[in-house]
């Protein structure tokens, strides 16, 4: 399978997974905005609240560097400022959720 097809399976893919954890944060986030900090603390210590949300962190953040990789291929010309945009862009998509995760996990 071409690289290129795989990409847009993923995003698909990815983009469908989406909605329902996207529909699921912002309801949610209504619930606790106007709560004081016990309340939000008490929502994310649930286990379900705290598997969502990482699953959500995980599927936005390799949804939206997909996304973004394909404007570094259409837009940027030299290999080499492309190649480390890339790295750069993927390496951020994995670092931020973990620590997003491992702070989640230590409430």
């Amino acid at each position: 399978m071409i690289n290129a097809t795989k990409k847009w399976i993923f995003l698909k893919i990815s983009g469908v997974i989406l909605i329902p954890l996207m529909l699921w944060f912002i309801i949610n986030f209504i619930k606790i905005y106007d709560q004081d900090y016990l309340t939000v603390v008490t929502f994310f210590s649930t286990p379900l609240s705290k598997f969502l949300f990482s699953i959500f962190i995980i599927n936005a953040y390799f949804f939206s560097a997909l996304s973004i990789s394909e404007v570094f291929e259409d837009y940027i010309k030299e290999d080499k400022i492309k190649n480390v945009a890339n790295r750069l862009l993927y390496v951020s998509a994995v670092v931020i959720p973990l620590i997003t995760i491992i702070l989640i996990s230590i409430l």
